[in-house]
């Protein structure tokens, strides 16, 4: 699969990426396709923070996956620094095909090379496929997670 890049994500890419948050049942009650406004104001406000790195795989011109990979210097585990990885998504025709373990092998990658010791991510507790895809990749359910709407 040499004819793919990841590269950081550009206002272009929005349409694509937001459609792929949307594309299934959890992102489909959360996200907006149809109205742009609030992406746009975030990828500019990651893009101006030098700990975001929001990437885009593109095959033959199209944008067909995307994350989030999120520097997070620390004081715990001795001063480590962790990265954080987000809004994993692969469009629906490249499920299957690898591109999510390159995704994913990326995000280790420049985690590496942003001297971070532990690459960590949640998942939604009803992505049974995806907890079984990061456990095959070497990921361990090591914490359980808690979240709050404000």
């Amino acid at each position: 699969m040499s004819d793919l890049e990841i590269r950081p994500a550009a206002p272009a890419d929005l349409p694509s990426i937001v459609a792929m948050l949307a594309d299934d049942p959890l992102g489909a009650r959360r996200e907006s396709p149809d109205d742009l406004t609030p992406y746009t104001a975030a990828l500019t406000r990651l893009a101006d923070d030098p700990n975001q790195h929001v990437v885009v795989a593109v095959r033959e011109g199209r944008v067909v996956g995307t994350l989030q990979l999120t520097v997070i210097p620390g004081l715990s585990r001795r001063g480590s620094t962790r990265s954080l990885v987000e809004g994993v998504r692969v469009h629906t025709d490249e499920r299957g095909s690898g591109l999510g373990t390159q995704l994913i092998e990326w995000a280790i990658d420049e985690s590496r090379r942003q001297n971070c010791q532990l690459v960590q991510l949640t998942s939604d507790a009803t992505r049974t496929d995806a907890h079984r895809f990061y456990e095959r990749l070497g990921f361990e359910a090591s914490h359980i997670g808690f979240k709050m709407s404000i």
